[in-house]
């Protein structure tokens, strides 16, 4: 290399580390407040679905768990929408930059979700109420496609190389902190309010207060800078015109990994957090396990365990920056699979009784101990995998093509196939998920020390 181009190269480096430390504050706002506000709107639709929905939108007087179901399946319908979104996003963002497409993908998702707060009821519209309702979710799912990558980019593009796994774990911690506010919002409702309230109107709250969220974050995206990293690729030239064409050309591989690295995460997640909510308080006529715990007696457990899922996401993206990203996932999986095996038996009444506290407490907190684990160094492993000019598409459509292969029916299946089979059908379909997630991970490059500008 020439002294030339040495100068240079070390100029551009140095202008690049210059921008990152004059924004990182503001893009550590705004790359954790989207994932928070993408999380408190899924998982309170999530309890909604799981707990109102099939008597609002559905009836549940007939066959509640055929009601069940049904209400679960609406939430299947904005992970089927994601993809689209992240193939929208993904172009603007990967063309016009990140800070752009992050705001009209934060305005979209928070004004789907308001809305759902304003829905009639099947008694006041009937059909045209769920017809809605399916319409809502799926916009909240076209402007979730666009949240994730987003905002993983604008905190690992502004991060130091040693450091770009902890810096990524700030959209990450955005998970527990939106499902405690969420949980925590259900659970400040059922304590002043009978289920009767709740019915009525207590359930909308949520979806209501959301448009706070959004707010703040939108003044947060409006205010920060765009990455450095993509600001040199426009410099330099190396902005594409068609994104997407790129990312299936060069590396749909790569797509391929990123879905099965995250599917498990998701799986996990709605396991621990949705699914796992109507089995401990539902009968077993209705599609629960009998377990006999309250709505509010589980909500308070979960939002205890939401501690230590972000406890875990910060302790692995420790590790990934220091021992790679492989070897964190890896182990991960492996723990997936034996937790797959054993946690049944934590959920079964005829073992454990009814309203084991220890029992469904060390569920809960080993599955999401396991979750930050496998979750956090995913905001710095994903982007990692694809080039800056096509960083934003490559890694929004890998991780919204998890959520329809991880998330979208995990309710649905695991309520149909526990009480059909059995709580240990669902320990076997997180194992296989599981599994795959190992499969992926195995065949990926260690992406710690890539260069992040290229």
């Amino acid at each position: 290399m020439s002294a030339v181009e040495a100068t240079t190269e070390n100029a551009a480096e140095g202008k690049l580390q210059a921008m990152a430390h004059d924004s990182v504050k503001t893009v550590i706002a705004a790359s954790m407040v989207g994932t928070a506000i993408e999380f408190y709107d899924f998982y309170a639709y999530g309890t909604a679905a799981a707990n109102y929905f099939p008597h609002i939108f559905f009836s549940a007087k007939d066959n509640p768990t055929v009601a069940l179901l049904m209400s679960l399946l609406t939430f299947a319908i904005a992970f089927i929408a994601r993809p689209l979104g992240s193939l929208v996003f993904g172009h603007f963002g990967d063309r016009m930059g990140r800070k752009t497409t992050l705001v009209v993908s934060l305005m979209t998702m928070g004004i789907g979700t308001f809305l759902i707060g304003c829905l009639p009821t099947y008694d006041q519209a009937g059909v045209f109420a769920v017809a809605i309702l399916c319409l809502l979710r799926f916009i909240q799912g076209i402007g979730l496609g666009g949240e994730w990558s987003g905002a993983a980019l604008v905190a690992t593009e502004n991060a130091p190389e040693d450091k770009r796994a902890l810096y990524g774990s700030f959209p990450e911690l955005g998970a527990p902190i939106g499902f405690f506010l969420s949980n925590g919002t259900y659970f400040l409702l059922e304590t002043f309010n009978d289920s009767d309230a709740m019915l009525a109107w207590g359930w909308r709250v949520p979806f209501l207060l959301s448009a706070v969220l959004v707010i703040i974050g939108l003044v947060v995206r409006v205010h920060m800078e765009e990455t450095p990293i993509f600001r040199m690729a426009q410099e330099q030239k190396k902005v594409v015109k068609s994104p997407l064409t790129e990312v299936f050309r060069k590396s749909w591989k790569q797509v391929l990994q990123a879905t099965f690295l995250v599917a498990v995460t998701y799986t996990l997640f709605y396991t621990l957090a949705t699914w796992s909510l109507a089995w401990g308080t539902k009968e077993q006529g209705e599609g629960g396990g009998g377990l006999g715990f309250t709505n509010q007696e589980y909500l308070l457990m979960l939002m205890i365990a939401i501690c230590v899922f972000a406890a875990f996401i910060v302790i692995s993206c420790v590790n990934a920056d220091k021992w790679g990203r492989k070897r964190v996932i890896i182990t991960s999986s492996v723990l997936l699979v034996v937790f797959a095996a054993l946690f049944p038996f934590l959920l079964n009444g005829e073992i454990v009784g009814q309203r084991n506290f220890f029992a469904n407490m060390v569920f809960l907190c080993v599955g999401f101990a396991l979750m930050g684990t496998a979750f956090g160094p995913i905001g710095a492993f994903l982007p990692e995998l694809f080039d800056a000019n096509v960083r934003y598409s490559g890694s929004g459509i890998g991780y919204n093509l998890a959520a329809i292969v991880g998330a979208a029916f995990v309710p649905t299946i695991a309520t149909w196939l526990s009480s059909h089979f059995g709580v240990h059908s669902v320990g076997l379909y997180l194992g296989v998920m599981a599994v795959c997630c190992l499969v992926a991970v195995l065949s990926c490059r260690e992406t710690k020390d890539v260069d992040f500008t290229k």
